[in-house]
C-alpha cells in the first residue's frame, strides 16, 4: 500500500493515506458493510477536498466536540464552509447539545469565569478554574440541561461540531485493523520511520472478521469490559454485583464465539478476569462460576483453589492429581505438584518430579547502588575485561529465536496478516499457532546443524533492523552482544531454548535469567538470575532455571546483599558457590 510522506509537497498527506485505507477495506470487506458504512464508502470520495480533509483532522483528533475556531488549517482554509457538506451528511451535528462537562472541556478559563458572571455566580477573586466549575455546579444544584454552544454563550462568533461518525469509523478501525489499540496514526507514524513493519503479501480474504457478526461480537465483548472496568475503579464497587452482571453478559454472547477461536480467546482472558475478582472479593460461587465454562489457560488450575475455598477438598485434590497427569502446560504441571503436596500432605503422591538443583551464589556488594537497579549493580560487580556481563532478561535469547525463525513468524498464513502494520501474527497466541507453522520452524531449526544459522542471524539482523517483531527489542541488541552470542552459545543449546519456546511461545519467552556472563577465548557462558535483598524467584523463572540445570546449561541465581544486611556466612564471596536444591 503505497503512502504519502508527511514532508513531502502534499499538505493532505493524511487525507491521501485514509483514502488509501478506505479503498483497502473496500476492496476486502465491502460484504461486511453495513447500509450507513456502504453510503459512507461511497459518499465519501463525492465530497470537497476540505471537507475530507476537515474530516480527517477530526478523525484524528481527540473528541466528539470541537471548536470550529480551533479546526483552522492552512490547506483547508475555512473550517465551516468545509464543514457544511459533511453536516449535510449527517456526519457532523452543528448544534450539538451540550452538558456542563461537555461543556468545560472546550472552553478556557477566563470564559468559565466570564460564564460565571453572566449567571450572577460570585466567585472569589483569582478563583482556579476548578472552583469555577464548582461554583456552576452549585448554581444549578442539579445538573442543568444540555444545550448547545449559543445558548451558553449568546454573544460568541464560535460554533461548536459534533464529530458524529466517530462509531461508523470506529467500525472501519476494527475492520481494518483487527483491533482498537491501533488507529490512523499508523500511517504517520510509518512514514516518519517511528515504526517500521514487516512486508506480508496480502490476498482478498486477509482480513480480522469474516462475518458481519464477528464485529458485533467484538465490539459487545470490548463494551463488557469496559464496564466491568469502570465498575473495580468506582467508590462504591461492588465486585459480587459486577461479576455477576459480567458473567451474565458473557454467557449471553458466549454462543457468538464458538466459530470463532480469535473471539473466544477473548471471552475468555475477561470470564477468567471477573474470576480472579470474585476470589479476591471472597465469593468462591462467582468464581466457580466463571472458571468452569473457561477456556483461558490459568482458569483450570484456578477450579482447583476454589474447590478448596469451597471447602470441597476431595473434588481438589482428585482435579490436581488430573493436571498433575496431563498438565496443558508447565505451569500447570507445577502448580499441580505444588498444590498435591500441600493437599495430599506429602510430595510423594504427586505424579511430577522435584526441581533440579541449580548453583546459588551470594555478592555482597561494597554499598547499596543507589539509583541503580540491583541487576545493572551486580553487573558491574561482576564484569572483568576478560569476562563481560551484559543486562539480557528476556531480550537476547528471545532475539536470536526471533531473528533465526523470522521466515516461520512472519510466513503470510490465513488469519495471521490482516493489514501492514502489524507487529506479529494474529494468531500467536493461539494454541495451534506453533503447528501450523511446523514446516516453517522445522526449516529454520535445522539451520542449527550447520553454521548457516550464524549467516542467516547476522543477515537478518543487518537487513531488518528496527522492523517490529514479537521477539526482537532492537534496542537492546548491539553488534558486540550479537557476535559474543554466537560465539560463545553452543548450536545445540540454541536449539534447547528455541524448542521451549516453541512449546509455549507466549508464556515462555518471559521469566528467562537477568545477566549472561561471556569468555570469549574460552567460547563459554553463563546465565545469572539476580536477586536483591527480600526478593524471590517467581514460578516462571524456575520453570527456565529447572530446565537449563536439566540440559546441563550453566545458569546461576545470584543473591545481592548489602552490608548492613549480610551476615557473618558471608565473609568470603570467592567461596560462597555451592550447590543447592532451590528453594
Amino acid at each position: 500500500m503505497p503512502r504519502v510522506l508527511p514532508d513531502s509537497p502534499d499538505p493532505f498527506y493524511y487525507l491521501a493515506n485514509f483514502e488509501r485505507a478506505l479503498a483497502w477495506l473496500d476492496a476486502r470487506c465491502a460484504d461486511l458493510f453495513d447500509d450507513a458504512e456502504r453510503r459512507f464508502a461511497d459518499d465519501f470520495a463525492r465530497m470537497p477536498q476540505a471537507s475530507r480533509a476537515l474530516f480527517v483532522r477530526m478523525l484524528m483528533r481527540k473528541g466528539p466536540h470541537f471548536r470550529s475556531s480551533r479546526l483552522a488549517y492552512d490547506e483547508i482554509g475555512c473550517p465551516r464552509a468545509a464543514a457544511a457538506p459533511l453536516v449535510a451528511a449527517g456526519w457532523l451535528d452543528a448544534a450539538p447539545p451540550l452538558d456542563l462537562d461537555s461543556l468545560a472541556a472546550l472552553v478556557t478559563k477566563a470564559e468559565l469565569q466570564a460564564l460565571a458572571e453572566r449567571l450572577g455566580i460570585a466567585l472569589e477573586p483569582r478563583a482556579s478554574r476548578a472552583a469555577t466549575r464548582e461554583a456552576l455546579e452549585a448554581h444549578y444544584a442539579a445538573a442543568p440541561d444540555p444545550r448547545d454552544w449559543h445558548a451558553w454563550f449568546p454573544a460568541s462568533p464560535d460554533t461548536v461540531l459534533l464529530f458524529a461518525s466517530a462509531p461508523l469509523c470506529e467500525r472501519l478501525r476494527l475492520m481494518f485493523f483487527g483491533n482498537l489499540h491501533q488507529d490512523w496514526s499508523e500511517f504517520v507514524l510509518a512514514d516518519l520511520g517511528v515504526y517500521r513493519y514487516e512486508s506480508v503479501p496480502f490476498d482478498r480474504a486477509s482480513r480480522a472478521f469474516q462475518r458481519r457478526e464477528d464485529i458485533d461480537t467484538y465490539l459487545a465483548l470490548r463494551d463488557c469490559r469496559d464496564g466491568f472496568d469502570s465498575a473495580a475503579q468506582a467508590q462504591d464497587f461492588d465486585a459480587a454485583v459486577a461479576v455477576a452482571v459480567t458473567l451474565d453478559a458473557l454467557d449471553a454472547l458466549a454462543p457468538r464465539t464458538h466459530a470463532n477461536a480469535w473471539l473466544r480467546v477473548r471471552h475468555d482472558k475477561l470470564r477468567h478476569a471477573t474470576g480472579l475478582a470474585a476470589e479476591r472479593a471472597g465469593e468462591p460461587e462467582l468464581a466457580w462460576r466463571a472458571y468452569l465454562d473457561c477456556g483461558h489457560p490459568e482458569s483450570r488450575y484456578r477450579r482447583v483453589r476454589v474447590l478448596e475455598q469451597l471447602s470441597r477438598r476431595e473434588e481438589a485434590l482428585a482435579l490436581a492429581q488430573t493436571i498433575a497427569e496431563a498438565p496443558e502446560n508447565e505451569a500447570q504441571a507445577q502448580r499441580a505438584a505444588r498444590t498435591l503436596g500441600r493437599l495430599a500432605r506429602t510430595r510423594a503422591k504427586a505424579k511430577t518430579s522435584a526441581e533440579p538443583a541449580f548453583v546459588q551464589l551470594e555478592l555482597t556488594l561494597p554499598a547499596a547502588p543507589g539509583e541503580l537497579r540491583v541487576e545493572e549493580a551486580a553487573r558491574l560487580s561482576l564484569a572483568t575485561p576478560q569476562a563481560p556481563v551484559f543486562y539480557v532478561e528476556n531480550t537476547l535469547i528471545n532475539a536470536l529465536f526471533g531473528l533465526l525463525c523470522w521466515p516461520a513468524l512472519f510466513a503470510p498464513l490465513p488469519g495471521a496478516f490482516f493489514h501492514p502494520f502489524q507487529r506479529g501474527p494474529a494468531d500467536l497466541h493461539a494454541a495451534d499457532f506453533v503447528a501450523r507453522r511446523a514446516s516453517h520452524f522445522e526449516a529454520c531449526l535445522a539451520e542449527l546443524e550447520t553454521h548457516a544459522y550464524r549467516d542467516s542471524i547476522l543477515r537478518r539482523y543487518a537487513q531488518k533492523a528496527g522492523v517490529q517483531s514479537p521477539f526482537v527489542a532492537w534496542p537492546a541488541l548491539s553488534d558486540d552482544l550479537l557476535a559474543l552470542a554466537l560465539d560463545c552459545f553452543p548450536a545445540a543449546h540454541l536449539r534447547l531454548w528455541f524448542e521451549r519456546l516453541l512449546r509455549e511461545p507466549i508464556a515462555n519467552r518471559s521469566g528467562l535469567p537477568d545477566l549472561v556472563r561471556f569468555w570469549p577465548h574460552e567460547r563459554r557462558y553463563e546465565l545469572i538470575e539476580v536477586k536483591g535483598p527480600g526478593d524471590r524467584l517467581q514460578d516462571n523463572q524456575r520453570r527456565w532455571l529447572a530446565y537449563c540445570v536439566q540440559h546441563g546449561m550453566p545458569v546461576s541465581v545470584l543473591q545481592v546483599r548489602w552490608p548492613d544486611l549480610a551476615d557473618e556466612a558471608n565473609e568470603a564471596n570467592e567461596s560462597a558457590a555451592q550447590t543447592l536444591r532451590a528453594p
